[in-house]
């Protein structure tokens, strides 16, 4: 098992940027492909990018792409994501998970990420 707290997230205006981080604690962090997922208001979990465990490949859902960077310090158990241009249809609670599609594995509690207009 590995524990995950997500933190990072805010209040910004749109066009605006944040970085939002997942410490991970337990098991060996490395071992791990990691991804965020988001969850606005009213609507299902949506993932929204992950890397693999070197950091060497990352992938990223077409509504972020060219705007959110995922990123992983394996030496500091530290999952990143930088998200840049916003918009305030990126508000939402920000999820840290392990794990690969149809097998992810441990969450974290979320960061709330609001963008105002």
């Amino acid at each position: 098992q590995v524990q995950l707290v997500e933190s990072g997230g805010g209040l910004v205006q749109a066009g605006g940027s944040l970085r939002l981080s997942c410490l991970a604690s337990g098991r060996s962090f490395s071992t791990y492909s990691m991804n965020w997922f988001r969850q606005a208001p009213g609507k299902e979990r949506e993932w929204v990018a992950r890397i693999i465990r070197s950091g060497g490949s990352t992938y990223y859902a077409d509504s972020v792409k060219d705007r959110f960077t995922i990123s992983r310090d394996n030496a500091k158990n530290t999952l990143f994501l930088q998200m840049n241009s916003l918009k305030p249809e990126d508000t939402a609670v920000y999820y840290c998970a392990t794990g690969i599609p149809g097998a992810y594995g441990n969450w974290g509690q979320g960061t709330q990420v609001t963008v105002s207009s």
